[in-house]
């Protein structure tokens, strides 16, 4: 899994910062730059609730397997087109897929980790991401410069290892609960379609803190550019390493401080590293503001995923994982479009510095939440 999900995020962060260029180059504006990552994330956040729901069904790794499949349709066809406007249309598709991967591959992975050591375990998987996302952005741009075609059928390879790999895992497995006496109840014999919406109001959370990311993964590399900077992903992958030095040092006791205080300490840091992005000046402030952000995201997410985790039943795990990706790719899509909107009517300053007002209302809004749903038990 951490193979498989290492190069899920090698492709997806060499795509990412690259496409905004491509865009730019077809005609496309900085607003339609950003609604690369928008379009897609948008349409991963609606159908989310639903696909992790199907996941569910059909089985986690068979959805690994054919995403991976039609993703590489997906980066192959993206080499052909010549209009920004086919693209941004394409990449509505491809978000729907795209949500269907991530349920699963996060259901999957919480089934086979044991209970007592659920945000150890999610850290230590995530760290595949972490790494890819080090690595994918330099790598990407080194491709680019043979050009958008070039970049597209290198990412459709990997999604082709991405299947083999998938192909090579076990079947689904369940992880039994570590504490007998408290094991859900077992699982009913009709299926249901309902929305986990306690899940999905909760992790608007995730979506104050996801609408500054998603900004950051689509235009930190332009921002680079307009503070003449060199490389242009060294935010991308000084927040990388943060991400990296966390989950191995502190991530190793995660369970044992308490989900939930984790995630209050994590979620001011990040945001306070957003606010120091929107005021760096040259490259000390801008890898200072990539390791808050970097430290505080890196174990925030393993942090909120095992704290909703251990109160959802088994057989909802793939629901609920929709449920917490539509909150957060919405923040995302809202990120990349809204942020795009905003750096080309007032700059890059301005625009994130409203990202990072938002990000500091993750604590209020958490604990607010928290208590009116009873998530707090």
């Amino acid at each position: 899994m951490c193979a498989y999900t290492f190069t899920v995020f090698v492709s997806l962060f060499q795509l990412l910062p690259a496409a905004p260029y491509h865009v730019l180059a077809l005609g496309g504006t900085t607003f339609a730059g950003g609604l690369f990552l928008g379009f897609l994330t948008y349409s991963s956040a609606l159908s989310a609730p639903f696909t992790g729901q199907l996941a569910d069904r059909l089985g986690h790794r068979r959805v690994l397997i054919v995403v991976s499949l039609v993703l590489a349709g997906f980066t192959t066809t993206y080499a052909l087109l010549d209009s920004y406007k086919v693209l941004l249309g394409l990449v509505c598709l491809h978000g729907l897929f795209w949500s269907g991967l991530l349920s699963a591959s996060g259901a999957y992975i919480t089934a086979i980790i044991p209970e007592h050591r659920r945000a150890e375990g999610i850290g230590y998987w995530g760290l595949a991401s972490v790494i890819a996302i080090a690595v994918a952005p330099p790598l990407g741009f080194w491709v680019f410069s043979f050009g958008w075609t070039a970049l597209c059928l290198e990412i459709a390879g990997l999604n082709l290892l991405m299947a083999f790999i998938a192909w090579r895992l076990p079947d689904d497995l369940t992880h039994p609960p570590t504490h007998p006496a408290t094991q859900p109840p077992s699982r009913p014999t009709t299926h249901s379609l309902s929305v986990e919406w306690p899940v999905l109001i909760l992790s608007v959370t995730m979506a104050l803190i996801a609408f500054g990311y998603g900004g950051l993964t689509t235009f930190s590399a332009l921002f680079t550019d307009e503070l003449q900077v060199s490389p242009r992903s060294l935010f991308l992958t000084s927040m990388a390493i943060a991400m990296l030095v966390g989950r191995v040092t502190v991530g190793r006791v995660l369970d044992q401080i308490g989900h939930r205080k984790v995630l209050l300490l994590c979620l001011p840091l990040t945001a306070t590293g957003m606010a120091l992005f929107a005021m760096a000046q040259g490259p000390v402030t801008l890898v200072i503001a990539a390791l808050a952000f970097g430290a505080g995201f890196g174990l925030q997410y393993p942090a909120y995923t095992a704290y909703i985790m251990g109160r959802i039943p088994s057989w909802r795990r793939g629901a609920a994982f929709g449920a917490m990706l539509a909150a957060f790719d919405l923040g995302v899509g809202s990120g990349s479009t809204g942020l795009g909107w905003l750096i080309h009517q007032f700059g890059f300053r301005p625009a994130f510095g409203i990202a990072a007002a938002l990000a500091f209302l993750a604590v209020p809004y958490f604990l607010l939440v928290e208590k009116r749903l009873d998530f707090s038990r």
